[in-house]
């Protein structure tokens, strides 16, 4: 087996994306063959290095795990919280490999969570090239004009950034509406931001689909497998059967 680069070696082994797997490596706790290595770019070979993260020893997984969660409101998207507070790893104890969630949903907001133990699944995924379209439904503390619909979905400057262009429709008419919104990039509290851009808030937000697969009837702190067929369909839509050594 070829050497690889170790991010990408901890992310199949179901350790982390491979984006946290690179903050894994620079904070030094990764050993290969007894020796600390914190530098990026840096490879081995899992099946004949002894590669270890937190002094436990990788393998890699038996199975590929492909889970959907519906993150409730008020739990950290994160395996561990050094705040005490109830996080997703609370939740998916049933699984039998270890496996990490796909992205992340804030705090106070709730709906489909994906996770794995599928690295390259889930670095596509979470690939900008990919442009996997989320959509969310939000409730707001006022209506949105015109004007500023149509400037939400060419796209508004957060941090000096514009936000690429997004999908919005109000559901309703109220003074705190609810509106359909769909996303192909993630930053930190995107939505809540480019609302409070046009002065408004968000009370609530629900993410109610990844792709084509839908939140639907699962309960808020439920968990399911995804079905063989749903990870055919997500891995064509993915390519998976290219290489991408530089995504």
């Amino acid at each position: 087996m070829a050497e690889e680069r170790l991010q990408k070696i901890l992310s199949q082994a179901g350790i982390a994306s491979r984006r946290a797997s690179e903050e894994i490596i620079l904070e030094g706790r990764v050993k290969v063959n007894g020796k600390v290595v914190n530098t990026l770019g840096s490879k081995a070979d899992l099946s004949r290095d002894h590669i270890k993260v937190d002094n436990k020893l990788l393998h890699k997984p038996q199975n590929m795990v492909y889970l959907a969660l519906h993150k409730p409101r008020e739990v950290v998207t994160t395996m561990s919280d050094p705040q005490k507070r109830k996080t997703v790893a609370d939740l998916i104890r049933g699984a039998k490999e270890r496996v990490y969630p796909i992205g992340r949903l804030d705090y106070h907001s709730e709906g489909l969570l994906l996770f794995t133990n599928d690295g390259e699944f889930a670095n596509r995924i979470m690939s900008k090239r990919t442009n996997i379209v989320k959509t969310y439904v939000v409730k707001a503390t006022g209506a949105l004009t015109e004007k500023q619909l149509e400037e939400f979905r060419n796209g508004v400057p957060l941090f000096g950034k514009k936000t690429k262009p997004a999908g919005i429709k109000a559901l309703n008419r109220a003074e705190n509406p609810w509106y359909e919104i769909q996303l192909t990039e993630g930053r930190q509290n995107q939505i809540r931001m480019m609302f409070k851009h046009f002065g408004f808030l968000v009370e609530k937000l629900k993410r109610v689909k990844i792709g084509f697969l839908e939140l639907a009837s699962l309960k808020s702190g439920q968990m399911r497998h995804l079905t063989p067929e749903e990870v055919r369909k997500f891995k064509h839509i993915l390519k998976m059967d290219e290489a991408d050594e530089n995504d």
